[in-house]
């Protein structure tokens, strides 16, 4: 049974974590011109950290982590914290929305009013949803696994939260990141339940090797791309207690690790990583990190997938649940592939070009994200 949950952080606890903010040892930093091409920028970090002591109001944040009804309920051996927001959909109409690492469930808060009750912007009231947003297990207000857990264990936890807990027979689910891939594992093994899927990220791979000189430059431009940016898909996929070891106790260096995958992987083209987003969103989103020790089992997920055997399809195997994908086309390092290459994973039946955004794009875009959530449902049925 669903057991209502509000987030509840003491003075001491949180003033424990800011004097280790106060008390940061700062390493040398190189001084360079571009001080993000080394990892968290040191000047931006130190701004951050003045800031998350002196300025952040954490009691505010609290409240605002606060303002959507939110539960837990014991799902197999997880107890799974989520939000449910009943919206004009009156129960008719629910959507499964997934997150990703190093996101949370607070990355929608900018959307969750929007595609819960539309009459309030100005919308259709017909382009409402039941939401359901649920913390991965590990990650924010969820239970810890014991070892690393994976996303199609994932999505079987969260279809009986839909199905079994929450009697949501049918529904919709969303997702980018590790949401895309909980997402399309949802399509994969448990489409009579969840009837249509929405991606913003790609995760399935088709059986086979490019069958076009665009998928050979897909595939060349991700490795190149890789090399650049994944040193931590590879730490956090092969040794994620390496990582662990080091930020236990060290709220500093868990936020310069998660802030720089922000900054990596938005869209920067016309704007700063402080215009993208506030510092107080930066702050909450670290924070649930900091305060409910998920550093460490957000990057077990990691391992989790090579655990239970990656993404690549055995020959003549897909996703046929109706599958629809936006591009935000801001997204440096898991840029979308060729349709041709997804359309061999997944039953494509919408393809759509945003056009800015990036890899947390409801958090990022939320307006272009909830218009695209619409069109897609409407289409979906």
């Amino acid at each position: 049974m669903p057991t209502p949950f509000e987030v509840r952080w003491s003075e001491a606890e949180v003033e424990a974590v800011l004097a280790q903010v106060r008390a940061y040892p700062w390493p040398i930093a190189p001084e360079v011109e571009d001080g993000w091409a080394y990892g968290c920028d040191g000047a931006w970090l130190k701004s951050l950290c003045a800031y998350w002591t002196e300025g952040f109001d954490w009691r505010a944040a609290v409240a605002d982590l606060n303002r959507f009804p939110q539960f837990t309920a014991k799902v197999g051996d997880f107890d799974l914290h989520y939000l449910h927001v009943v919206g004009e959909a009156g129960g008719k109409r629910p959507l499964l929305i997934t997150h990703g690492w190093p996101g949370s469930h607070f990355e929608f808060w900018g959307a969750i009013e929007k595609l819960a009750f539309p009459s309030r912007f100005g919308g259709d009231p017909a382009d409402a949803f039941d939401l359901v947003i649920p913390s991965l297990p590990g990650f924010g207000f969820s239970s810890k696994p014991r070892r690393p857990i994976g996303q199609k264990a994932t999505a079987a936890l969260f279809n009986q939260l839909m199905t079994e807990v929450l009697g949501y027979r049918s529904y919709l689910a969303q997702g980018g990141d590790w949401g895309g891939l909980v997402t399309s594992w949802l399509g994969r093994n448990h489409g009579d339940n969840a009837r249509a899927i929405h991606l913003n990220m790609i995760g399935f791979r088709p059986n086979g090797g490019p069958t076009s000189e665009a998928e050979i430059a897909w595939i060349t431009r991700q490795g190149q791309m890789m090399e650049l940016m994944g040193a931590y898909f590879r730490l956090q996929a092969s040794k994620p207690q390496s990582i662990a070891w080091m930020a236990a106790g060290n709220p500093v260096g868990q936020a310069a690790w998660i802030a720089e995958r922000f900054h990596d992987w938005s869209d920067l083209s016309v704007k700063t990583l402080d215009q993208a987003y506030s510092r107080d969103q930066l702050l909450t989103n670290i924070m649930i990190y900091v305060m409910t020790g998920s550093f460490t089992t957000g990057a077990w997920y990691y391992r989790g997938l090579g655990e239970e055997g990656g993404v690549a399809f055995k020959p003549g195997e897909r996703c046929e649940t109706p599958t629809a994908f936006a591009n935000f086309p801001g997204e440096p390092l898991y840029s979308a592939p060729p349709r041709s290459w997804a359309e061999r994973a997944y039953n494509i039946v919408r393809w759509s070009e945003m056009p800015r955004g990036g890899h947390f794009a409801a958090m990022e875009e939320p307006d272009l994200y909830v218009d695209e959530v619409r069109a897609w449902a409407r289409e979906a049925g």
